[in-house]
């Protein structure tokens, strides 16, 4: 997983935006996605592109279709290394201290 490529991702507010959309209903097509978001076709398909990269949006053709899924994995995988080694010991603290006032 390229870790930078995943932020450069969510650092844009249409991207979340499009995978607030797909975590809402998953395997949009690009039609769907783009009635929320006043954009080109041709910005969407852009923004989806970077996102597939990045790997955050799976795509599955369906015939003519092309289905567009949420892959959160890239995401979680962030909040492992960034975020739970940092709140590890507040909440061990907190734990500890529920404990301690219970008893």
């Amino acid at each position: 997983m390229d870790e930078d490529a995943v932020f450069k991702a969510l650092a844009d507010p249409t991207r979340r935006h499009l995978l607030d959309a797909l975590f809402a209903r998953d395997g949009q097509t690009l039609t769907e996605l783009e009635t929320d978001v006043e954009m080109t076709r041709f910005g969407i398909s852009k923004h989806l592109r970077l996102l597939e990269e990045a790997g955050l949006v799976t795509v599955v053709r369906s015939g003519r279709k092309k289905l567009h899924y949420l892959n959160p994995v890239p995401i979680r995988l962030i909040h492992d290394r960034w975020i739970d080694k940092f709140t590890e010991q507040q909440i061990t603290a907190l734990a500890d201290l529920k404990k301690d006032l219970e008893s």
